[in-house]
């Protein structure tokens, strides 16, 4: 009783911890956002967090939106990278297709933008090649 007991607090803290994260990404200071993205990169990729996402989803889209707008170079490779797990979190179900669907022209207009960094294009790229293949209900 005594491990589940710790496994489930364990569970809790890292939840509170991806939420703090998450809020962090609308800080005001690019370096804090760029923390933040680079610990949801890190929790994202190394554990399977579907359920804790998936009502928090949209908000999370809404935040990497806003990274890949106002941020530059750095900010938004990282963000397409945290899109692109998102898109693997969420799967090929209508969740995983909301989310691709909202973010895929700003995704297309960041590849396209010859001023965009090398790396922040290139993060788009796979994010819009992997989301397209895994959450795309439209073959085209």
């Amino acid at each position: 009783g005594s491990e589940a007991a710790s496994e489930q607090g364990q569970e809790e803290e890292a939840e509170d911890r991806l939420r703090e994260h998450m809020d962090s990404l609308l800080d005001k200071s690019a370096k804090t956002r760029q923390a933040a993205l680079q610990s949801l990169r890190l929790a994202m990729s190394s554990r399977t967090l579907s359920e804790f996402l998936l009502e928090r989803r949209l908000t999370l889209a809404d935040s990497l939106e806003k990274c890949l707008k106002k941020g530059k170079g750095e900010e938004q490779a990282l963000a397409g990278t945290v899109l692109t797990l998102l898109c693997l979190q969420m799967g090929s179900g209508p969740e995983g297709e909301e989310v691709f669907r909202s973010l895929k022209p700003l995704l297309v207009s960041v590849l396209t933008d010859g001023m965009a960094s090398p790396s922040a294009r290139q993060s788009c790229a796979t994010a819009l090649g992997m989301c397209c293949y895994i959450a795309a209900a439209d073959l085209e």
